[in-house]
């Protein structure tokens, strides 16, 4: 049996020194790490518990942006007075997401760190799986595809990143901070998770060691003018198919600035800022929405199991907008 061993931060600069060895890992609700130490995909030598490290906080920043700490948790965060009324877009995405339990455990910094949930990945029994255990495989590329990328995707992998949140946070242009051994570091929310290329075994751009600080949420006007739609198998407790995170800043019926994240098409939110381009100091109108959607998704590579995807991105990336731009 292997042993693990237990560290408590008393703060954020403690869980870095404490972290700097060999299989250490951050916990804090735990609801994804624990399931995968179960399931034999995760093998930590040390778990660095940081739920007494500070990091549970949820401030105002100047001139309107928010600041969300890492351990606060998602039920939280998606009721909290000021991201009701400011990143709604934020409160839906997490409501979406998996259960209440889940949610009442579940943290910001956590969730960002979600592991895919592709079932060749989790099954270590009989599956081949290059993120797992890299060079060994992808079974998914010949196998059950119906929940697999259609963008982003490589050889190596073809598993998508699981969060809800995250994808309305790249529509919400969010900050990761960032602190590890070699000090502070922030980093754009669009370039935290990579997508898999020959190393898919990286989900994100986190060195060794490197803890989630906190979330930064800039200034936002397009508050009343964002919708988050999830298309699922079931109506909860379950992971999108599709989902689109879509924000507009309008003028009247026209669009001044229009944002718009895919979730479950590839292995980071999908952003193409060529396609929101398009509606911009234009009417939102069917036409322009769906041209939208085509840009978005140019370059899809669907496999055989999921070729349905691309429709249907396509159709709900146009809904999203066209409710987005209803306002609330």
């Amino acid at each position: 049996m292997q042993s693990i061993f237990y560290e408590r931060a008393r703060d954020a600069a403690d869980a870095v020194r404490l972290a700097q060895q060999d299989g250490a890992r951050f916990i804090g609700g735990g609801t994804n790490l624990l399931d995968l130490m179960k399931g034999d995909v995760e093998h930590p030598l040390q778990l660095v518990d940081i739920n007494d490290a500070g990091l549970g906080h949820i401030e105002e920043l100047p001139g309107g942006g928010l600041r969300i700490g890492a351990t606060v948790r998602n039920a939280d965060a998606a009721r909290h007075g000021l991201v009701r009324e400011r990143y709604p877009l934020l409160s839906q995405a997490i409501l979406s997401g998996a259960s209440a339990q889940l949610r009442n455990m579940a943290t910001m910094g956590g969730n960002l760190m979600q592991r895919t949930r592709c079932p060749y990945f989790t099954d270590t029994a009989f599956s081949h799986c290059n993120k797992r255990a890299p060079g060994s495989g992808c079974d998914a590329r010949q196998g059950y595809q119906r929940m697999h990328a259609i963008l982003g995707a490589s050889p190596a992998c073809v598993a998508v990143n699981p969060s809800d949140m995250s994808v309305a946070l790249a529509a919400l242009d969010a900050l990761v901070l960032l602190r590890g051994a070699q000090g502070e570091r922030t980093v754009a929310i669009g370039d935290f998770h990579r997508l898999p290329g020959d190393t898919p075994q990286y989900d994100t751009v986190l060195q060794p060691g490197e803890l989630i600080v906190a979330i930064d949420l800039p200034p936002s006007r397009m508050a009343r003018h964002s919708h988050y739609l999830k298309l699922r198998d079931r109506a909860s407790y379950a992971f999108a198919l599709v989902s689109v995170a879509a924000a507009l800043e309008m003028d009247g019926a026209t669009v001044r600035e229009a944002r718009i994240a895919l979730g479950g098409v590839a292995h980071k939110p999908w952003r193409r800022r060529a396609a929101e381009l398009l509606l911009q100091g234009r009417q939102l109108d069917d036409e322009q929405c769906r041209a939208a959607a085509r840009s978005l998704l140019e370059g899809a590579q669907p496999l055989d199991g999921n070729r349905f995807k691309v429709e249907l991105a396509q159709r709900a990336i146009v809904r999203a907008l066209r409710i987005a731009g209803e306002g609330v």
